[in-house]
Parts: C-alpha cells; structure tokens; sequence
C-alpha cells in the first residue's frame, strides 16, 4: 500500500473556540471544528447552501498556536491526514470518531480581516505525534455536528 494517499485540505471558520487539553507529557492537543460551506443552483434554479463540519486535532507547538492565535469565527486553511479513533464510552461501548490530524495550518484572517495571511506547519513547531492521554481524558470525542 505504499502508494495510497491520505492527505485532506480544508478552508473554513472555526464554529467556536478551540479546545486545548494536554496530553500525560504536559503537551497540549487542540481539537476544534471548521465549517466548510457551499453553494450551488440546481437546474430547477433553486439555490442550495450547505455546510459540512470538519472534526480537526492539533498536537504540541501547532496544538499551541491554534489556542493562541485562533477563536470562534476565524478563517483557516489546514491540511492532515484522514483518522478514525475507536475509544469507549462511561459505559464501555465501543465508539467511534473521525477527524483529519492537521500538520499544516494558515490564518487567513478573522471575521472582517484581511491581514496578510501567516503560515504554520508541525515541521516548524513541532512534529504532530501522538502520545499518552490522561485516562479521563478520551481522544478527541468530538461529535461530527452537521447543520
């Protein structure tokens, strides 16, 4: 399979502040959402928007930045591979979660802002691996939330 893809690119606005926790290494992970919105007319000229939710997760010096610099409402560019989690619930059923693990992400401004953009990659913080998680504290259960 070494010819298999997974790579995901994505420009949205975060839908609310960042959630920073930190990992047993005192290392912080971001988990946050973005709105990826589109629109269309059908050819029966009815205007169509939609909007998709993306489930994304910063580690260490990216995890950072993004609880620094971004809040509800900012516009980002992110890239990261596609993962699916398997963790269990307080009652030990087993569940599931999908959200893209960014390693690249650049501000594109705040709502109304259109200040030059500021490019961020782990490469440049620091490498996005995982690690040891408190016990309390599940991988990113963030619910995929559609509108």
């Amino acid at each position: 399979m070494s010819n298999d893809l997974n790579r995901c690119e994505f420009i949205g606005r975060l839908g609310k502040d960042p959630e920073i926790r930190y990992m047993k290494s005192g290392d912080p992970v971001a988990n946050f959402s973005i709105a990826c919105g589109e629109k269309y007319t059908k050819k029966n000229g009815e205007k169509v928007e939609n909007t998709e939710w993306i489930n994304l997760v910063a580690y260490r010096g990216l995890a950072k930045v993004i609880g620094d610099f971004l809040s509800k409402g900012s516009q980002v560019y992110v890239s990261g591979k596609y993962h699916t989690q398997k963790w269990q619930d307080k009652n030990n059923n087993d569940r599931w979660s999908t959200q893209v693990v960014i390693d690249n992400m650049q501000m594109l401004g705040s709502k109304g802002d259109s200040s030059t953009p500021t490019n961020v990659d782990s490469k440049t913080v620091s490498h996005a691996a995982s690690g040891d998680f408190d016990s309390d504290i599940p991988f990113a259960p963030i619910p995929f939330i559609c509108s």
